[in-house]
């Protein structure tokens, strides 16, 4: 649901909120599937082990088809694609009383963790795409 704190100065949902939204509903994607966060995201791994992999946002993109505002229930559907060995992109539609309000779009890479150099995707975040794929 939309709150009075994710909108701006129009009264709209600020576009930091759907970009927000958009990470939070493929975390719980991942989690749904049994990738845990701590895997995932290093700045939370607090296990002492570096992670391999890193996977950072390199672009993302938002289209609002209409407002967003207080009060608005918005329901989160996203349909992560493989787009080479190394990267992958999650799109991400929020549809309002069961029409498309807005569109989202975050595209990542895969870079070894010591040399910062493109590498394959994780295993368990390929798995997760074809999974997720295998679903829609």
């Amino acid at each position: 649901m939309v709150r009075f704190g994710d909108t701006d100065a129009a009264g709209v949902i600020h576009f930091v909120q759907c970009l927000r939204w958009c990470h939070e509903s493929w975390e719980e994607s991942l989690d749904l599937f049994g990738v845990s966060a701590l895997e995932v995201f290093p700045s939370i791994n607090q296990s002492g082990k570096d992670p391999e992999v890193l996977m950072p946002i390199v672009h993302c993109e938002a289209d609002f088809l209409m407002p967003l505002t207080v009060g608005d229930r918005l329901l989160v559907k996203i349909f992560p694609e493989k787009i080479d060995s190394g990267s992958f992109q999650v799109q991400s539609k929020f549809l309002k009383e069961g029409n498309e309000a807005a569109v989202a779009l975050t595209r990542h890479v895969s870079l070894n963790a010591l040399t910062k150099k493109r590498c394959n995707l994780p295993n368990n975040i390929d798995e997760w795409i074809g999974s997720s794929i295998m679903e829609s």
